[in-house]
């Protein structure tokens, strides 16, 4: 029973070999969109970072990603389309009924972000998911 118990410690300890990393081959500032060029595969396990590039390439950074250093999938998000301050259209769907108004986004925000928009007409703070087109859809 021993020896059963410091195999099974023994083996949780062993990573496996064939796991990766991403890591930045350069110094890339937040707001920049990250190329595959920008990107490699070391050998080792990180937890929490991303093992292929696919995650990462095509996405923008978010904070700076540092060259050498593991990559997190928190670290990136789609490209921004609004802006902080940024007047934006406001919708609202229901049935067939749409109702757009003129909003300023209080924070910067890609496509299936969710943000806060300030609707200029009653200048009431809602939040909203941001469209293909940059329009903020509420209620959905």
């Amino acid at each position: 029973m021993r020896v059963f118990a410091c195999l099974v410690s023994l083996c949780a300890c062993v990573q496996p070999l064939w796991a990766e990393t991403v890591v930045a081959t350069r110094t890339i500032r937040a707001q920049q969109i990250v190329m595959a060029d920008d990107l490699r595969v070391v050998a080792g396990v990180t937890p929490g970072m991303a093992d292929e590039i696919g995650q990462i390439a095509g996405l923008e950074a978010r904070r700076i990603l540092y060259a050498g250093r593991p990559v997190s999938p928190q670290d990136v998000g789609p490209p921004a389309l609004v802006e902080r301050n940024q007047i934006v259209l406001l919708g609202f769907r229901v049935g067939g009924l749409t109702i757009t108004t003129d909003g300023r986004a209080m924070s910067r925000g890609g496509m299936g972000e969710r943000v806060r928009v300030i609707n200029l007409e009653s200048r009431t703070t809602v939040s909203g998911t941001i469209d293909a087109n940059g329009t903020v859809w509420v209620g959905q």
